[in-house]
């Protein structure tokens, strides 16, 4: 079976007090779990400070963006092996909000997929609809799109060294949850893609749900086939709910 992964974006929060108390319990707390794994994601400034307080811990921990770049005059980009220089293991691609919010394209999301992957890193790849996407029943158009301009880049190999992470913008943020019915049949959907393609691949890809899950929901949503864990926003800032989160995905 395939091992579960409960990954917290923090997105931009935190401080180095207020982090410290979250690492410090998340690394005593977070000990011993069965067939899971865990990382977080601070903002760029704070890596450093994860890096220090979880070293030698079975927490990983990544970055929530990197440059397509690999050095040169980018002002404000942060490079795949800087990244590493401080122990990343992940690193976010995609995210709906760098899409909506920056006009982040899929082929930009594609070229940073590149970037990450030649460097070591494991890309978490977001994908996922709007509302309008959704209600328009272009749900898995919106979100094969996202995928193909992977592979069209990588080839479908490259998602053996690889997550997905399926977000539906709807439920981010907005207190709203896929049921649990309907983010297995979106993630269903993605396995039986990537299967048309490499069965393997397929069956040996973590994908995450990125939704709203919070400590109450998070052992229904895990129970689904082909949910292997979570991208944990909001939730992931509580130590008591993101260890709480943590624990669900044990099996």
């Amino acid at each position: 079976m395939r091992q579960k992964l409960v990954a917290g974006n923090w997105k931009m929060h935190g401080n180095l007090v207020d982090n410290q108390a979250l690492l410090l319990s998340l690394r005593t707390q977070l000990v011993g779990l069965r067939n899971v794994s865990c990382a977080v994601f601070p903002p760029a400034p704070y890596i450093p400070q994860a890096q220090h307080e979880l070293t030698g811990s079975a927490i990983a921990w990544g970055a929530q963006n990197v440059s397509k770049h690999a050095k040169g005059a980018f002002t404000g980009e942060v490079a795949a092996s800087m990244l590493l220089d401080f122990g990343c293991k992940y690193v976010l691609l995609g995210h709906s909000e760098r899409r909506a919010i920056f006009g982040e394209t899929d082929e930009m999301a594609a070229a940073k997929f590149m970037a990450a992957l030649t460097s070591g890193l494991t890309p978490v790849l977001c994908v996922g609809e709007t509302l309008d996407e959704r209600e328009s029943g272009c749900a898995e158009s919106v979100i094969a799109r996202q995928i193909d301009a992977i592979i069209e880049v990588a080839g479908v190999s490259a998602l053996a060294k690889a997550v997905v992470a399926y977000e539906p913008v709807w439920a981010i943020g907005t207190g709203k949850t896929a049921s649990p019915e309907q983010a297995q049949a979106i993630h269903a959907f993605i396995r039986q893609k990537i299967a048309g393609l490499d069965a393997g691949i397929a069956q040996g890809l973590m994908i995450l749900y990125g939704g709203s899950v919070k400590a109450a929901n998070a052992a229904e949503l895990f129970s689904q086939p082909d949910i292997d864990g979570g991208l944990i926003g909001g939730a992931s800032l509580v130590a008591d709910e993101f260890i709480a989160i943590c624990k669900a995905a044990q099996f």
